[in-house]
């Protein structure tokens, strides 16, 4: 047997993040590139789009500062106030993982 959990967060019952936003907003910040985090994702440009733009109107505040592209090409950063939704999510997955491994412990025990 084992112990699996899913986490995501919500804001007057609608979803705000998950897994699957969490992913995308991760490859953003690695490849700063909404397209190639899409493409990581298995996902289209809108579909990856309408995702963050769905979460910043819940939440009220953007998630990503886009750049146009051009010569030089565009690309997308996250805000303060997205990296900091990463990081809440990051640490709550951690210590969500410390209790799961502490009850696989007791269970072996048991």
């Amino acid at each position: 047997m084992d112990i699996k959990y899913k986490l995501w967060f919500e804001k007057d019952g609608k979803l705000i993040l998950g897994d699957g936003l969490y992913n995308l907003l991760t490859l953003i910040k690695k490849y700063g590139s909404i397209n190639q985090a899409a493409i990581a994702s298995n996902m289209s440009y809108r579909q990856a789009w309408g995702k963050i733009k769905k979460a910043e109107e819940r939440l009220g505040y953007k998630l990503l500062l886009r750049k146009k592209g051009g010569e030089y090409g565009g690309g997308a950063v996250l805000t303060q106030e997205g990296m900091e939704l990463v990081k809440n999510y990051e640490a709550i997955v951690e210590k969500i993982d410390i209790l799961i491994n502490e009850f696989k412990n007791i269970y072996k025990e048991v």
